[in-house]
C-alpha cells in the first residue's frame, strides 16, 4: 500500500502481444492486386501472408505499419499510401506462437514499385485478388474484410481517387471501380455520375493523355476538394434499394 492505495501490479495479468497486419491493394494493368510476403520463419514457413509483425514498446500501431511494410516488401518511398486502420482480430488462437492481438489496416497504393523481401519475409510480390491462395494466420478474414470495406467507402467517399495517379482520366477512374467490384459499369452512365458530383474530380486544364485506343486524347482531372460523395455512387446490384 502507498498513500492508502494498493500499487498496481503489472505482472497480475497473462502478456500477450500486438502486432500489424497490413492488406495492401493497387492497379495493375486494370486488375486488383494485393501485396503479400512469404514468409521464411515459423510458423507458417513457406506460406504466402500480408505484411506486419510485432509492434515494438516505443511505437505506435501505424508506426509500427510503416515500418514493416518497408521492412519485409522494401517499399520505402510511398508518398501516395493511403492508410486506415481496418479493425483489431483478437480471438485467443489466432497465432500458436503466443495470444497475440492484431491491429490491421488497409491501405491504398497507386503505381507502386515492384517489392522485395526482407527482414522475414522471403519474397514480396503483387497478387492479382482473385488469384489469392489460403493464406496464413487469419489473413484471409483481414484481407476479404480490407476488400469488403474499400468495396463499401467507394460508394460513399471518394476514396477511389487514392488509386489513381495526380492525374488520371475518367476510364483511369472507372477501372477503378470495375477491379474493386468485380463489375462492368457503363461508360457514360458512370461518366455522367462523377461529372454530376460536386467535388469528386477536377478537370486538368488544358491536359489530356492518349489512351491507347483511335479516339481523341481523353481529358485528365485531378481529385476534387470533397471527401464525401452526395448523391452515393451505388453498386449495380444496390442501385434502386432503400438507403
Amino acid at each position: 500500500m502507498s498513500g492508502g492505495k494498493e500499487v498496481y501490479d503489472k505482472y497480475a495479468h497473462e502478456p500477450f502481444a500486438v502486432t500489424v497486419d497490413l492488406a495492401v491493394l493497387t492497379l495493375r494493368a486494370g486488375s486488383l492486386h494485393v501485396l503479400l510476403v512469404e514468409r521464411g520463419q515459423e510458423p507458417y514457413a513457406g506460406h504466402w501472408a500480408l505484411p506486419g509483425g510485432f509492434v515494438q514498446p516505443d511505437e505506435s500501431a501505424e508506426t509500427a505499419a510503416r515500418r514493416e511494410l518497408a521492412e519485409e516488401t522494401g517499399l520505402t518511398d510511398v508518398s501516395g499510401l493511403h492508410l486506415e486502420q481496418l479493425r483489431t482480430y483478437s480471438e485467443p488462437d489466432r497465432d500458436p506462437r503466443m495470444r497475440v492481438v492484431s491491429v490491421a489496416f488497409a491501405a491504398l497504393l497507386p503505381d507502386p514499385p515492384e517489392p522485395h523481401g526482407g527482414s522475414d519475409a522471403a519474397q514480396a510480390g503483387w497478387v492479382p485478388y482473385a488469384s489469392v491462395r489460403p493464406l496464413a494466420f487469419d489473413h484471409d478474414r483481414i484481407l476479404a474484410d480490407a476488400h469488403e470495406r474499400v468495396g463499401a467507402k467507394l460508394e460513399y467517399s471518394c476514396l477511389a481517387t487514392a488509386f489513381c495517379p495526380p492525374e488520371f482520366t475518367l476510364g483511369e477512374l472507372q477501372q477503378v471501380y470495375e477491379a474493386v467490384w468485380g463489375t462492368a459499369l457503363d461508360r457514360p452512365n458512370f461518366r455522367r455520375k462523377v461529372l454530376a458530383t460536386p467535388g469528386f474530380v477536377e478537370a486538368v486544364p488544358g491536359a489530356a493523355r492518349l489512351t491507347g485506343g483511335r479516339g481523341k486524347p481523353a481529358a485528365l482531372y485531378r481529385a476534387g476538394p470533397a471527401t464525401a460523395l452526395q448523391p452515393p455512387l451505388l453498386r449495380p446490384s444496390r442501385e434502386g434499394r432503400p438507403a
